[in-house]
């Protein structure tokens, strides 16, 4: 308990005034009901990030119930789109994606949480095509960054070319076919200039980001100026204690240290060559001057508009679960 006297879910969800049920990991698990579980070890190693010790149980014990809610939202989604076009008398009306958002920090396991989630929503037994689009590649060129002044603040809102992504969601919500999402490369550092993932009308999308779920200052005049999270059928967000991501994010640029930033492609690469203490003061740098402060602006502020907020504890597993009320 805290000296005012609530609890940290009390403190997450608002109190009898919240609108979140707060569920332990354990009675989150009890929602699974006989959702099969259609992933094998391996393939959750596979999937999970570097430093994230997502396993076989904990894909038992919190995603299948997800995985379940969101197959009731989906199956929701789809009988009002039918109610709807009896509505307006549409016979040929075009079936527009589920998009699913994930949000939040870095290093708090987004990555992993997107991939075991598109996984096991694409083995549902309809067997819906499902398309997972992360926003690094919607980030401006480094190039522009720095033209801009803006390297520091790669990750900030800023940063992103918001009109590309409300272009590519809106193409992707309008049923339209083979529309592209730029790439990103994580070794040099930088949008890979004229390679596109091409998503050709999947009947769910996961769309993942540390931002996805920012809102901006509203026009005075009413004109309509969309969010990116308004073309959400969903949102997630992946939560912790701003010390514990911070360790997670030291530690994993450690083990980057020895591996990846080795390959002399690498934007890190002179990172290396550094000796621990060395790196781990740049690390602890970055945390401080870029990340620690984005998340403070910008990420932290907006868990409160996700539908779900899974909320982990030190050993980077999710210890507990609010869930908005209807």
């Amino acid at each position: 308990m805290t000296t005012d006297g609530l609890s940290l879910a009390d403190q997450l969800s608002g109190g009898d005034l919240s609108p979140y049920r707060h569920f332990t990991a354990e009675r989150w698990a009890e929602f699974r009901a006989d959702t099969p579980l259609t992933l094998s070890a391996d393939e959750v190693e596979r999937l999970r990030s570097l430093n994230d010790p997502v396993d076989l149980e904990e894909v038992r014990r919190i995603y299948l119930s997800v995985s379940r809610l969101l197959s009731a939202h989906v199956e929701s989604s789809q009988a009002l789109f039918q109610q709807r076009k009896h509505f307006l008398n549409f016979p040929e009306a075009i079936k527009t994606p589920f998009i699913i958002g994930i949000a939040g920090s870095v290093a708090v396991g987004k990555s992993t949480t997107a991939r075991v989630l598109k996984e096991l929503l694409a083995r549902w037994p309809s067997s819906p095509k499902v398309a997972l689009v992360t926003t690094d590649g919607f980030l401006l060129p480094n190039a522009e960054l720095r033209k801009r002044g803006l390297m520091e603040r790669k990750g900030f809102p800023e940063s992103y070319d918001v009109a590309t992504i409300l272009k590519f969601l809106s193409a992707i919500k309008a049923g339209e076919g083979k529309v592209s999402a730029p790439l990103y490369s994580h070794l040099t550092y930088d949008v890979r200039q004229g390679e596109y993932l091409t998503i050709d009308r999947p009947d769910i999308l996961i769309f993942e980001g540390i931002n996805v779920l920012q809102v901006r200052d509203l026009p005075e005049d009413g004109r309509t100026i969309p969010f990116v999270s308004d073309f959400f059928d969903f949102s997630i967000y992946i939560d912790a204690d701003e010390t514990m991501i911070h360790d997670w994010y030291v530690q994993r640029f450690m083990r980057l240290r020895e591996t990846a930033f080795r390959n002399p492609q690498s934007f890190f690469h002179r990172y290396s060559q550094l000796s621990a203490d060395a790196a781990r003061a740049i690390a602890e740098g970055l945390w401080a001057n870029i990340n620690l402060k984005n998340l403070r602006e910008n990420i932290l502020p907006t868990r409160p508009r996700a539908d779900l907020i899974l909320r982990k504890g030190s050993n980077h597993l999710v210890e507990s679960v609010l869930l908005r009320k209807l």
